[in-house]
């Protein structure tokens, strides 16, 4: 259902159920409004009537004005009854059939319903007090009407009301479609927008727009910017590839060819051995161009959790990779007792301190240590080595894909660095190069510290 038929729908309900009020509101209205009109008619009528009573010869004679009946005769469909009471009760005048009720006399006015010949009536009683020499006591008049009259008047109040109430309710709910599409305007306009952009365009929307709009842009340009740099890594990964790993391709099959051909064995042991290193080489490399790009999708996709460096440290130490491929390297672990909360995503700090610890291994003096410590309000997670560390100048560009270390003498191509730097970055961190005390070279990443963990 469109937002427009939501709101229509939800403008109509409302306006139903206040419809409903209204007319018990009305019908109760109008009701009171008839009884207090013709109620104010049975009094006149009856006052008319008690006003012309006189007293002859010390008895109650009534001579009944025409103009009582004349207000009361607007209700032509209705049918009057009246009767004046006496002193002691008797009949002076009228049906003798309409009783008082037993409240009479309490008041000067009052009002009670009965019916008349089958109908309902409504009457009105009025008293007047004699007190005369030859007359003392109360005469009562009593003037009643039927009530059709009234209830049609009780109903013409409600329908005006409620047509009224239509006719308001059905031009407020137009308005309110009209309003709703006036203001869903701008969505249509965001989705031209989007229908005419080019599938490769993937650079932020205008977010001038209105301030229940900008939500989902804001969303929006957060999401192509996710898929900018998802993009972006699968673009770097085919180009880095390619430029690569086709000089080291075409060395393989270069020896390959020569191995193939070479006669001598003590040659052609050498070029096997050749093909050897620079498979090997090889495989290193696609682990850490794979390695990089998965790394940078995690980043981008994975939950961000409360991750303990320690655990890290531990999680790379225990995977024994190292140990087999360089036994003779003494790796120790450094962690404390208080825990180092961050908050990250704990596959991507591994392979960032894998990397870490493979470069110390591979290209540092051992022994090689790896860490994780607090400092306040920042968290580390380090690797350090026995040897010098490449020179300053060396070691401003490290951390960049594809530049080689003045330690490895050329053969990293940097990439272990470049992972370890994405993942420090990903998560509000930072790659640091420093001295350790009293000797040897450490590299950390930094991270902001979480203060609760869970």
């Amino acid at each position: 259902m469109s937002l427009t038929a939501r709101v229509a729908l939800a403008v109509g309900s409302l306006l139903l159920v206040g419809g409903v009020v209204v007319s018990l509101a009305a019908f109760a209205y109008g009701r009171e409004a008839a009884r207090e009109t013709y109620d104010r008619l049975l009094v006149g009528a009856a006052n008319d009537i008690a006003e012309s009573i006189t007293v002859v010869d010390g008895a109650p004679v009534v001579d009944l004005p025409l103009s009582a009946f004349q207000l009361l005769a607007l209700a032509p469909d209705d049918r009057i009854a009246y009767r004046v009471v006496g002193v002691n009760g008797e009949t002076l005048t009228g049906y003798d059939d309409l009783a008082i009720p037993d409240k009479r006399g309490r008041a000067d006015t009052s009002f009670f319903n009965a019916a008349f010949f089958g109908e309902p009536a409504r009457y009105a009683v009025v008293t007047r007090r004699f007190a005369e020499r030859s007359l003392n006591g109360t005469v009562h008049v009593i003037v009643g009407q039927t009530l059709l009259a009234r209830n049609a008047l009780a109903l013409d109040i409600t329908q005006n009301v409620l047509f009224g109430l239509i006719i308001s309710g059905t031009l407020l709910l137009l308005l309110a479609v009209l309003v709703v599409r006036s203001a869903l305007k701008p969505l249509a306009r965001i989705g031209e927008a989007f229908a005419k952009r080019d599938p490769h365009d993937l650079t932020p929307m205008d977010t001038q727009v209105p301030r229940e709009a900008a939500v989902m842009i804001q969303a929006l340009n957060g999401f192509m910017a996710r898929l900018d740099r998802q993009f972006s890594s699968m673009q770097n990964l085919i180009s880095d590839t390619a430029h690569q790993l086709r000089t080291p391709v075409a060395a393989l099959r270069a020896q390959a060819d020569l191995a193939a051909e070479e006669a001598d064995d003590d040659r052609r042991r050498a070029i096997v051995e050749r093909i050897h290193r620079r498979s090997v080489s090889l495989g290193e490399l696609l682990d850490q161009m794979l390695s990089r790009a998965l790394v940078l999708h995690r980043t981008d996709s994975a939950r961000r959790e409360v991750v303990d460096l320690r655990d890290v440290a531990l999680e790379v130490l225990e995977s024994g990779d190292l140990q087999l491929l360089a036994p003779e390297t003494d790796i120790q672990l450094e962690i404390g007792e208080l825990p180092v909360p961050v908050l990250a995503d704990s596959p991507s700090l591994c392979e960032a301190a894998k990397n870490l610890l493979t470069n110390a291994v591979r290209y540092g003096v051992s022994p090689v240590r790896l860490g994780a410590s607090r400092d306040g309000e920042t968290a580390s997670l380090w690797v350090e080595d026995q040897g010098e560390g490449p020179a300053e100048a060396v070691r401003n560009s490290l951390g960049e894909r594809f530049v080689r270390s003045a330690a490895s003498d050329g053969k990293s191509a940097g990439l272990g660095l470049s992972i370890a730097k994405s993942v420090a970055e990903a998560f509000n961190g930072r790659l640091e190069f420093e001295r350790a005390q009293p000797s040897g070279f450490r590299v950390v990443l930094v991270f902001p510290v979480v203060e609760e963990m869970s």
